[in-house]
C-alpha cells in the first residue's frame, strides 16, 4: 500500500489532506487483505468486495452478505447496492492495537444459499497523529560533586503511541555543557535514554543545572516534546550501587496467586555508612506496572500484587533503581514472562442458522455455520467439536474456528419432527474445558405420504327401494403428513357400473367420506355394486390412494309371485280336463309360479282360495300340484272354477290369484257345449264389479252435482225476476216502422189476410201487444189507445205460438221456406206477420189490434208444435250468420237494446204455400199502400158504430179455456 502525505497551507491555518490509494495486497482461497490509514472518515471505501472475490451484486442481495467479527466490532461495514467495505466508525490504530504490529482487523464475510464463508483482513496502518510526551512536565536530578565522569543518569523515556517511524526516534539535550544523552535501544523496540555526565561538577561555581530534554519521532511532518530537568549538585559521594545482574529474567504462570515473589534484585555499594544504604524503586517510566507488581524498596523483592491474564498480556519489561544515600543510582532490567493456563472454555457462536428444513433436503445441506473460539494458545486452544454419532448430522470444518452443520442422512418428519442437535466444543487443555450449545432444529413436512385406509376395502348393505339420499356408509383415511398434506378429499371415481356412470348412483362427500346413494336401487335389477373412492390430500403435488367398496343390495319383498302356468288369457279359455273315471289323487295340473325376490321372499306357497266344489280338488301347499281327493263321480258339475292363490313368505307377504277351469268329462265335445259361454260369467268378475260400481258413483255425483247447479240457477233467475218486476212496472213503448213490401212476382196469391205484432219482454211479467194500422204517404201513424197490457203467466213466445193460431191450414214452414230470423224468440218481442193475398199487407181490425180476434183456422196442435220447431231453428240460423255489428248474444239480452237494432229481414221475404215475394219497391209499395189502406179501413159509420173493444184476453186464459173444454 501506498500513502501518500500532502502538505498544504492557506492563510495562517494549516490544512492536512489525506489521499489514499487502496489496493489489494492478496487474495487467498476464500481470504482478501486490504491495508488503510487509520483516522479515515465513516463511508470511506475499504475496497471493492465484488470485484476482488469475483462476487456480483445479485450474489450479495440473494445471499444476504454481512460481516460477522468474532469480538463484535462494527468497523468495517458492507454497502450491499455497491459491492463495497466501507468505514462505519473512527479507527484509531492507537486505541485498537495499542503498540501491536502491524495492526490487522480480521472478519468474515457470510454468504447464504448456498453459504460462502470468505475471511478479509484489514490491515491498520500508523499515522503520525500524535506527539511524543512525557509523564511529567519537569524532573529533578540530585548529582554528587565528585561524580565522575562518565556518570549516567537515567531518565524517563518520552511516550508517542504511534509506531514505526511514527514513534520517537531521536532526542536531543539541551544545553550539553556537562551532559550529554545517551540511547539505548530495547528488545521491544523502545529506547531508554541516560544522561551521561561528561564534564566534572564544581557545586561551588554552579550548584544547579537547568536543562531541556527533547523526544523527537520520524513523522512528516515532525513532532516533538519536551520535559524540563533541574541537576542539583550534591556533595561528594563518590561510588553508587551496582546491581549483580543487569538483566533479570523470571517465567510466571498467568495462574499466579497474589502475593506471589516474582523476583528478587541486589544491589551493593561500596560505599560507608548512611551513602552505603541502597534502596530499590521502579523506574519513572515503568509506573504502568505499579498496579500488577511491588517491589520492597529495602529488600528489592517484586512480588506480584493483581492477577495475570496471558490472553491480554503475555510479557513485562520493569525497570528498577537502585539509590543510595548519597544519591548515586544504579538500574537494572527485570523480564517477566507470562506462560499460558487453560482458563477460558470454548465459546460457540451460531453465525447462521436454516431452522427449519424440509425433510426431503438432500445429503451434506448446510444447516448451519458455527464459531467456536478458545482464548488460550497453543494446545489449550486448540479445539474439538463434536454431535452425537447418532443424529442424521455431521460437523464439518471449513476454516479454522469455523464450522459447518451438514446433513448425513435422510429426514423423515414423520419419524422425528424435531431434532435437539447439541454441539460440544472440547479442547486440548489439560484439564481441558468444554462448552455445549443446543440447537432446537425443526423439520419441515413435505407431502411425501399418500392417504392410506384402514382396510383394503369396504362393504356396505342397503335395503332396496331406498330413499334417495340415504347413507350407506363413512370411509376414512389417514395421512401421515402435516397441515394441508394431510387434509384429505375423497372422490367417486367415475367407472361405469351397468352401462351407466357411478356418479348416477352414488355420490360422496368430499369432507367426510360419507357414501350417499343417489336413486333408489331394485334388488332384482342390480344385486350389488363395486365402486372406488379415491382419497387425495392437500399436498403440491397431491397424492392420493384408491379403496374399493362393494354395495350389497338387500332383497325386500316388493314383487307379488307371477303365474307361469296355466296362462290368464283374455280372449280364450283354458280348461283342464278329468275324466270321471279318476281316482283320489289324480294329477288335474299344476300352478307353476315364480317370484322374482329372493331368499324367503321368494319362497311360494299354494293354497286354495275359492272352488266349485271344494271336497274334489286341493292344491299342493309347496308344489301347486292340483290333485282330486275323493272319486269322480256323475253327479260332479262338468264346469269346476278352482281360484287358487298364491303367497310368498315375505314380511308383509305379497300373493297373486290364477283361475284354473277343470273340465269333468270323459269326451271333447262334452266339454265344448258346456263351455261355450262360461267365458262371459260375470259372477267371478271381480273387476268388471269394481268398475261398475266406480261408474254409477261417479254419475251419481254428477247427477246431483247438477240438480244443485239447475236449482241455484233457477232460484236466481227468479230473485232476478222479482227484482224486475218490482222495479220496472211500465216499460217504454218502443215504435216499430215496417218495411214497405210489394208483390216481387206479381202473380202469387196470398192465403193470409191479417198481419199483427207481438213485444214480448223477457224481463218483466207483463208484454205489449201493438195494433199497427194501415199507413200511407210513408207515414206510420200508431193508435196508442190499442196498446194493452196482458199478465205472463209463461214465457210469451210461448203462450203466442201456443194458443193464436195462424188463419189457415197452409201456414207451414219448412226448412227451406223460411223466411229469417224473424220468429217467436226473438230478444225483445216476438213478430208473427201475414199478409191478404194480393201481396199487400195490411193491419187487422179492432180485434186484432187489440188481441182479442179469433184465428180464421185454428191449426191443430201439431201444426203448432211444428211451427214452434221451425221458429227455434230460424232464430239458432239467424244467430250463426250474424256477423260484427249485428245482433250477438250479449248484445240481444243488453239492457240498452231496441228494436231499431234489429236488421229487417223481411225485405225480400218468400211466404209459405204462395209463389209471391215480398220486395222493397218503393213504387210498388206506394200503389199497394194506397189499396191496401182502402181495402183495410172500415167505413166511417162502421168505425163509429163499432162495439167498445173487450178487455185484451191474454194466451194464458185462452189456454184455460181450452183445458176447461177438453175436460
Amino acid at each position: 500500500m501506498a500513502a501518500l502525505w500532502r502538505l498544504s497551507k492557506e492563510g495562517n491555518f494549516p490544512m492536512r489532506l489525506l489521499l489514499l490509494s487502496v489496493c489489494v495486497a492478496e487474495i487467498a482461497v476464500g481470504q482478501v487483505r486490504y491495508s488503510i490509514p487509520e483516522e479515515m472518515s465513516t463511508g470511506s471505501v475499504v475496497g471493492n468486495i465484488v470485484q476482488d472475490l469475483g462476487l456480483d451484486i445479485k450474489r450479495l442481495k440473494s445471499g444476504r452478505a454481512r460481516i460477522f467479527t468474532e469480538d463484535g466490532s462494527e468497523y468495517i461495514g458492507l454497502n450491499i447496492e455497491k459491492g463495497t467495505l466501507v468505514v462505519t466508525k473512527r479507527i484509531d490504530r492507537e486505541e485498537l492495537c495499542k503498540q501491536l504490529s502491524p495492526c490487522s482487523l480480521h472478519f468474515q464475510l457470510i454468504l447464504e444459499n448456498p453459504m460462502e464463508l470468505q475471511r478479509i483482513d484489514v490491515e491498520i496502518t500508523d499515522v503520525n497523529d500524535n506527539s511524543p510526551f512525557f509523564s511529567k512536565k519537569e524532573y529533578s536530578f540530585q548529582v554528587s560533586e565528585s561524580a565522575s565522569s562518565g556518570s549516567r543518569y537515567l531518565l524517563e523515556s518520552a511516550k508517542d503511541p504511534d509506531v514505526a517511524q511514527n514513534t520517537i526516534q531521536t532526542y536531543k539535550l539541551n544545553p550539553t555543557d556537562h551532559f550529554k544523552l545517551n540511547t539505548v535501544s530495547r528488545s521491544d523496540g523502545t529506547k531508554n535514554i541516560e544522561m551521561v555526565l561528561h564534564t566534572l561538577l564544581d557545586r561551588e561555581k554552579q550548584d544547579e543545572h537547568k536543562l531541556t530534554l527533547t523526544a523527537l519521532d520520524g513523522g512528516n511532518p515532525q513532532k516533538s516534546g519536551s520535559v524540563k530537568i533541574n541537576v542539583i549538585v550534591l556533595d561528594a559521594n563518590d561510588n553508587a550501587p551496582v546491581f549483580s545482574q543487569s538483566v533479570y529474567r523470571v517465567i510466571v504462570p498467568e495462574n499466579a496467586p497474589q502475593g506471589t515473589a516474582i523476583v528478587r534484585v541486589s544491589a551493593t555499594d561500596n560505599d560507608k555508612g548512611e551513602n552505603q544504604e541502597v534502596t530499590y524503586s521502579f523506574s519513572q517510566h515503568t509506573n504502568t506496572v505499579s498496579s500488577l507488581f511491588n517491589i520492597d524498596h529495602q529488600t528489592g523483592e517484586i512480588t506480584l500484587i493483581a492477577v495475570l491474564d496471558y490472553e491480554k498480556v503475555k510479557h513485562y519489561e520493569i525497570d528498577v533503581e537502585a539509590t543510595d544515600n548519597g544519591g548515586l543510582t544504579d538500574a537494572c532490567n527485570v523480564l517477566i514472562e507470562v506462560t499460558d493456563i487453560n482458563d477460558n472454555p470454548p465459546v460457540i457462536s451460531i453465525i447462521s442458522l436454516s431452522n427449519p428444513i424440509p425433510e426431503d433436503s438432500e445429503l451434506n445441506t448446510v444447516i448451519a455455520m458455527i464459531n467456536i473460539k478458545d482464548l488460550d494458545s497453543g494446545k489449550n486452544g486448540q479445539v474439538h467439536c463434536f454431535i452425537n454419532p447418532e443424529l442424521p448430522f455431521k460437523i464439518k470444518s471449513t476454516t479454522p474456528n469455523f464450522y459447518s452443520l451438514v446433513s448425513a442422512d435422510v429426514l423423515d418428519r414423520e419419524t422425528d419432527p424435531v431434532y435437539n442437535i447439541t454441539i460440544t466444543a472440547v479442547d486440548k487443555g489439560s484439564p481441558s474445558f468444554s462448552a455445549n450449545k443446543t440447537i432446537n432444529l425443526k423439520i419441515s413436512d413435505v407431502n411425501d405420504n399418500a392417504p392410506v385406509f384402514p382396510l383394503p376395502s369396504f362393504t356396505a348393505f342397503v335395503s332396496e327401494n331406498n330413499s334417495p339420499g340415504m347413507s350407506l356408509l363413512s370411509v376414512k383415511a389417514s395421512d401421515k403428513d402435516d397441515g394441508n398434506n394431510a387434509r384429505i378429499s375423497y372422490f367417486l371415481e367415475d367407472i361405469q357400473l351397468n352401462g351407466m356412470s357411478a356418479l348416477a348412483y352414488f355420490s360422496v362427500n368430499a369432507e367426510s367420506g360419507e357414501i350417499l346413494a343417489v336413486r333408489s336401487f331394485d334388488y332384482e335389477q342390480l344385486k350389488e355394486f363395486n365402486i372406488r373412492i379415491k382419497a387425495q390430500d392437500g399436498g403440491s403435488p397431491p397424492l392420493s390412494s384408491n379403496v374399493t367398496v362393494k354395495i350389497l343390495i338387500q332383497d325386500q319383498n316388493d314383487n307379488p309371485p307371477q303365474v307361469l302356468y296355466p296362462v290368464q288369457t283374455g280372449g280364450s279359455m283354458v280348461a283342464e280336463m278329468v275324466p270321471r273315471s279318476a281316482d283320489v289323487g289324480y294329477l288335474v295340473t299344476k300352478v307353476v309360479a315364480v317370484d322374482v325376490d329372493s331368499g324367503q321372499n321368494a319362497w311360494l306357497s299354494y293354497k286354495l282360495q275359492k272352488a266349485t266344489d271344494r271336497a274334489l280338488f286341493e292344491v299342493g301347499l309347496q308344489n301347486g300340484e292340483i290333485r282330486t281327493i275323493r272319486q269322480v263321480t256323475d253327479k260332479d258339475a262338468v264346469k269346476q272354477r278352482l281360484t287358487v292363490i298364491v303367497e310368498d313368505n315375505g314380511q308383509p307377504s305379497r300373493s297373486a290369484t290364477v283361475i284354473v277351469n277343470v273340465a269333468v268329462a270323459d269326451s271333447f265335445p262334452e266339454v265344448l257345449s258346456e263351455f261355450t259361454d262360461f267365458p262371459h260369467d260375470k259372477e267371478y268378475n271381480d273387476n268388471l264389479t269394481f268398475y261398475l260400481v266406480l261408474a254409477l258413483a261417479v254419475v251419481s255425483f254428477l247427477f246431483i252435482t247438477c240438480l244443485v247447479v239447475i236449482i241455484s240457477v233457477k232460484i236466481y233467475r227468479w230473485r232476478q225476476e222479482r227484482v224486475f218486476y218490482k222495479s220496472s212496472g211500465n216499460l217504454p213503448v218502443i215504435p216499430y216502422y215496417p218495411p214497405l213490401y210489394a208483390d216481387a212476382g206479381g202473380t202469387g196469391n196470398l192465403k193470409q189476410d191479417f198481419g199483427y205484432e207481438v213485444y214480448g219482454t223477457t224481463d218483466s211479467r207483463r208484454s205489449d201487444v201493438k195494433d199497427l194500422r194501415p199507413f200511407g204517404e210513408s207515414t206510420l201513424s200508431v193508435d196508442r189507445s190499442a196498446s194493452r197490457t196482458m199478465p205472463r203467466l209463461k214465457t210469451e213466445s210461448e203462450n203466442l205460438l201456443t194458443e193464436q193460431k195462424p188463419p189457415n191450414n197452409d201456414w207451414r214452414f219448412t226448412q227451406g221456406q223460411r223466411p229469417g230470423p224473424s220468429g217467436p224468440h226473438m230478444p225483445y218481442g216476438t213478430h208473427i206477420r201475414w199478409t191478404p193475398k194480393n201481396g199487400t199487407r195490411a193491419t187487422g181490425g179492432p180485434e186484432v189490434a187489440m188481441g182479442t180476434g179469433p184465428w180464421p183456422q185454428p191449426p191443430t196442435e201439431a201444426e203448432q208444435l211444428q211451427a214452434l220447431m221451425a221458429a227455434a231453428n230460424e232464430v239458432s240460423e239467424a244467430t250463426a250468420t250474424l256477423g260484427p255489428g249485428t245482433m250477438g248474444l250479449s248484445t240481444r239480452y243488453s239492457p240498452q237494446f231496441t228494436l231499431q237494432h234489429v236488421p229487417d229481414y223481411r225485405q225480400n221475404v218468400y211466404i209459405p204455400g204462395s209463389t209471391a215475394t215480398l220486395t222493397s219497391n218503393p213504387q210498388q209499395q206506394q200503389a199497394t199502400a194506397q189499396q191496401a189502406t182502402q181495402q183495410a179501413l172500415p167505413p166511417p159509420q162502421a168505425s163509429a158504430q163499432a162495439e167498445p173493444p173487450k178487455a185484451a184476453q191474454t194466451p194464458a186464459s185462452k189456454k184455460k179455456s181450452t183445458k176447461k173444454e177438453k175436460k
